[in-house]
């Protein structure tokens, strides 16, 4: 294997720095065209694969080799492993959790909630329980959002402010979940621990969605309409005909809490959760693990419906196309395509970062970037910026969070303040540009644009603006704690 001298590489320019963006954009953009909220299920990921070639091209013109390059591609990935085995353990979760009962018993008692005199705040909340229990803002908007948005309409309520207490909801749970992607790729990408990223993403998004609750219920007040809820009392009464609820279904839930709190690891913590989903069906969903099995009781049987859970989910039929899709899925198999997406998106990121392109592009910005404030508003707009630019929200956490995590270490900032960035502006932002894959998902699924909810997406615009302010006011900004030096040996 050939050594290169760092002397020996050439300085990108600005031209060769922007290109593979360049690229990149072009492609993701076609992709998006052709292919909608599809995108992310392959074409993105050639797209990534593509502008990876590009920036390999000129890699190849600055002098670095491709045994340099290979390196820089397995340091990069090496990044995001925690995150991805995370995630696979998510989808084991899910799909025990879909089969103990856990998740719907959530759902139900979520549905609890809602009232004709505050349907806005009642619909935020419920998309924020569900959206936290399954950690999908996608699948939430697709099931309960879609049944919101039909309410409302029946109600005679605005759709923009129905669809922007649903995106709302929908994001706060899901950026508040541990069993969330881009909650697992956020700390991964910046360095921080998973359940610290949580603890610490409640200084910005819990204001925030207050204040959104405040201002829902405000604009509730406005409206007398009265309309029956039967399509929700439908609902729950599926979900009774389909599962045994109750209290005792959520204690995976409150076990898996207890674990987080007491910062224990969150793989293993995940994965222990994901077993015992599947124990807990056993004991209280006999009937429905009957069913999925063709009728047979027997312990084999019942093992493997519980194994399959764990691999591939589950497929839950109760009448109701909706609520169908809201139960079934789940599953290790249920993450290849995000982890598949994931793997491009660092590929890509590793090259441009390895032969110096990314630190390029980064001087320009943080010539700006003079204090912590403005360092971190220069990370909420970069973060923006992707979102626009890419039309991906994996891209926007990936790229940033590999721009600016080395200045925030010089700065002595805590890992958590650059992974909470990246969530309050990648991760949220992403929902209210109708080109990206994200706010097309939201478009195409509550059949409004993004242009028309976005005012009404409170919680998504209104959490960077808190964490600017939080940026020059100083409040809440973690320091990296002082390393012990070693003393020096004495000769």
């Amino acid at each position: 294997m050939r050594n290169s001298s760092l002397s020996a590489f050439k300085e990108p320019t600005l031209w060769q720095a922007a290109l593979p963006l360049v690229v990149l954009i072009i492609a993701l953009g076609t992709s998006v065209y052709l292919f909608g909220e599809d995108s992310s299920y392959g074409p993105n990921q050639i797209a990534l694969w593509c502008a990876s070639g590009v920036a390999l091209l000129i890699g190849f013109a600055n002098n670095y080799s491709w045994d340099d390059i290979e390196e820089g591609i397995k340091e990069g990935i090496s990044v995001a492993l925690g995150a991805l085995l995370i995630i696979l353990a998510v989808g084991s979760l899910i799909g025990t959790w879909l089969l103990s009962g856990t998740v719907p018993t959530m759902i139900y008692f979520g549905l609890e909630l809602l009232n004709p005199n505050w349907f806005y705040a009642a619909s935020a909340i419920i998309c924020g329980i569900i959206a936290l229990a399954i950690g999908s803002s996608w699948t939430t908007a697709a099931t309960i959002g879609v049944a919101l948005m039909g309410v409302g309409s029946g109600m005679g309520l605005s759709p923009a402010i129905t669809a922007g207490a649903v995106v709302s909801g929908a994001y706060f749970g899901d950026k508040m979940s541990p069993l969330s992607d881009t909650t697992n790729l956020a700390p991964a990408v910046a360095g921080s621990e998973l359940f610290a990223h949580i603890r610490y993403m409640i200084y910005t998004a819990g204001p925030a969605f207050v204040v959104s609750i405040i201002v829902f219920a405000i604009l509730g007040l406005n409206t007398d309409a009265e309309a029956s809820v039967l399509q929700l009392e439908r609902m729950q009464l599926e979900l009774t005909n389909a599962y045994n609820i109750g209290w005792e279904m959520l204690v995976p839930l409150v076990i898996l809490l207890v674990l987080a709190a007491t910062r224990k690891p969150a793989l293993p913590t995940v994965f222990f959760g994901a077993l015992l989903g599947g124990v807990w069906a056993v004991f209280f969903q006999s009937e429905l693990i009957t069913e999925l099995a063709s009728g047979d009781s027997s312990a084999i049987a019942t093992l493997k419906v519980v194994w399959l859970a764990l691999s591939d989910g589950i497929t839950v039929e109760t009448g109701s196309e909706q609520l169908d899709s809201l139960l079934s899925g789940g599953g290790m198999s249920s993450m290849l395509n995000t982890v598949w997406l994931i793997l491009s998106a660092m590929t890509f990121g590793a090259v441009v970062e390895k032969i110096g392109l990314l630190q390029r592009l980064i001087t320009g910005l943080l010539s700006f970037a003079k204090s912590t404030g403005s360092l971190i508003t220069s990370t909420l707009f970069t973060c923006f910026g992707a979102n626009i630019l890419t039309a991906d929200q994996y891209m926007s956490i990936v790229l940033p969070g590999r721009m600016f995590r080395e200045e925030y270490e010089e700065r002595g900032l805590d890992p958590r303040v650059l992974s909470r960035s990246l969530e309050d502006s990648a991760t949220l932002t992403s929902a209210l540009i109708p080109w990206n894959t994200c706010g097309a998902f939201m478009m195409g699924t509550l059949a409004i644009s993004p242009f028309e909810y976005a005012p009404y997406a409170i919680f998504n615009w209104l959490t960077p603006l808190i964490a600017i302010f939080y940026g020059y006011t100083g409040i809440r900004i973690l320091r990296r704690e002082p390393q012990p030096v070693s003393p020096t040996p004495q000769s």
